[in-house]
């Protein structure tokens, strides 16, 4: 694992039409098996960076596929080829579960 993208898609709909296809992108980042985690703002996902640059072509794609006449997306990208820390390390200190 060489990089994480966190991605924020904003295809243009109104209202509640936008929530179905973002969640719609989700599903699908999801089902490519990855590490991931989802947030209030942006999902991030580890990977290979390659695989990762598909990932968000076709989180886009998806967006328009379900009627957005556009979409904008924000992407940060995490990228070293000797390695990254996982989402686990980055967080995990800040979700410790209440007893």
């Amino acid at each position: 694992m060489n990089a994480s993208v966190a991605i924020q898609v904003l295809p243009k709909v109104e209202g509640e039409e936008l929530i179905g296809i973002v969640d719609e992108v989700i599903a699908y980042i999801k089902s490519t098996g990855l590490n991931m985690s989802v947030g209030p703002f942006e999902t991030t996902i580890e990977g290979d960076y390659d695989e990762l640059m598909d990932i968000v072509k076709e989180c886009q794609k998806i967006c328009i596929d379900k009627g957005a006449p556009s979409v904008m997306a924000y992407v940060k990208i995490n990228y070293n080829p000797k390695g990254i820390w996982t989402i686990e390390k980055k967080i995990k200190k800040h979700h410790l579960e209440i007893k």
